[in-house]
């Protein structure tokens, strides 16, 4: 599947502006034969916005969902997009994964959350392993700093993710996450991995870009620079397949050895 990664923060702030963007995106990655536009993390509302978190969080299924849709539908592609999510009177740092047609496939809240800002506005979620099937492949979900923690990758792999989609706000001084984290991630666990990067400065933040397609074999498929940037790379079922025979490390794996990983804090 042709997977287009949109590298980019928009405009922060203005929901009504990242939908535009959305929407020229999406028709740009949908005539270069793309099934499916990954955005980077909260891309509909920007990061670094302070308490406006609270004031532009919205439902699952709220007005920007129902706008989201409506550009899936629009464009016949499938749309991941990051956003912050109302549940009750918590927040979450949420992505939600739509098919072509705009039917809601998935929805995932981020389950690690990295720092100040992001411990003081979101609650996180408590569903390590969020999964669809589109285009004859199984998308999983994560976000940002969930695939920094191999066994939040490793439980996708062992629950058959083929493409795992990670929208991120990775910011300096962490270029290694995306330049080796990620791609030894893919190896590791027999996956692509789309990795989907903002790009500049935000506020106190300056964000790295650098997002990556990377596969099974550890290597990228493609990769982005420091600017805002459309990415087009393929995750390809046979290749991974292929991949998945020659590898043994999820054959190979002694279960049994490792249940005080679990058990042991700090």
């Amino acid at each position: 599947m042709r997977t287009a990664l949109l590298q980019s923060s928009g405009r922060p702030g203005s929901v009504a502006a990242n939908l535009e963007v959305l929407d020229r995106a999406a028709e740009r990655a949908a005539a270069a034969g793309a099934g499916l536009l990954v955005t980077s993390e909260l891309f509909l509302t920007g990061y670094a916005i302070g308490d406006d978190v609270a004031r532009l969080a919205e439902r699952a299924d709220g007005p920007a969902a129902e706008a989201v849709a409506r550009i899936a539908a629009r464009h016949r592609i499938a749309l991941a997009h990051g956003y912050p999510e109302r549940a009750g009177d918590a927040v979450h740092n949420a992505l939600q994964l739509v098919s072509p047609d705009g039917t809601r496939l998935a929805d995932y809240r981020k389950t690690h959350l990295f720092g100040a800002f992001e411990e003081e506005h979101f609650t996180p979620g408590d569903r390590p392993v969020v999964q669809a099937r589109l285009n004859g492949l199984t998308v999983g979900l994560l976000i940002c700093y969930d695939v920094e923690f191999p066994e939040n990758v490793r439980a996708h792999a062992l629950a058959g993710t083929d493409l795992l989609l990670v929208p991120t706000a990775l910011m300096h001084p962490f270029p290694f996450v995306a330049r080796s984290l990620v791609p030894v991630r893919a190896f590791e666990n027999q996956m692509y991995i789309a990795y989907v990067n903002r790009a500049g400065r935000e506020g106190e933040f300056d964000f790295l870009g650098l997002s990556v397609l990377a596969g099974p074999d550890g290597i990228a498929r493609a990769r982005a620079g420091s600017g805002e940037e459309l990415l087009l790379a393929e995750a390809d079922p046979a290749a991974l397949a292929a991949s998945r025979a020659a590898n043994p490390y999820l054959r190979d794996r002694r279960p049994g050895l490792y249940g005080a990983l679990s058990r042991t804090g700090v």
